[in-house]
């Protein structure tokens, strides 16, 4: 499993993980069973601390994404849909967030963002 892991990102190193591997769950690169690398295997892997990976490894679980079974490993867990359209719902309110952030920024009215909305919906 690629990770990528940026130091100089405002964002902490185990939140970088975690939202990787919600990423890979949520889009279906990973499937209910599969197994994730082991934490100290991540951790090397990524050179940096055990702590670290497990933190992600914990905000995983606590999400219902991943489950644990001792002596065996990390498995990505069955998917409940209304997560996967909650985690849906979120990322579209946030990318109309930053277009209506850029409609303000460009002078752009509440209106022709309808429109515009409108044109595309209709272009479906």
């Amino acid at each position: 499993m690629e990770l990528y892991i940026s130091n100089s990102s405002g964002v902490p190193i185990y939140a970088q993980i975690t939202d990787q591997i919600r990423a890979k769950i949520l889009s279906g690169e990973l499937q209910e069973g599969d197994a994730l690398p082991s934490i100290r295997l991540l951790a090397k892997e990524l050179r940096i601390s055990v702590i670290t990976t497990k933190r992600a490894y914990e905000d995983l679980e606590q999400a219902g994404l991943i489950y644990t079974l001792p002596g065996k490993g990390s498995f990505v867990a069955a998917q409940d849909p209304q997560i996967h359209r909650e985690e849906a719902l979120r990322n579209v309110e946030r990318c109309l967030n930053e277009a209506l952030d850029a409609a303000r920024r460009g002078g752009i009215t509440a209106n022709e963002v309808r429109e515009t909305l409108d044109l595309l919906l209709e272009g479906e």
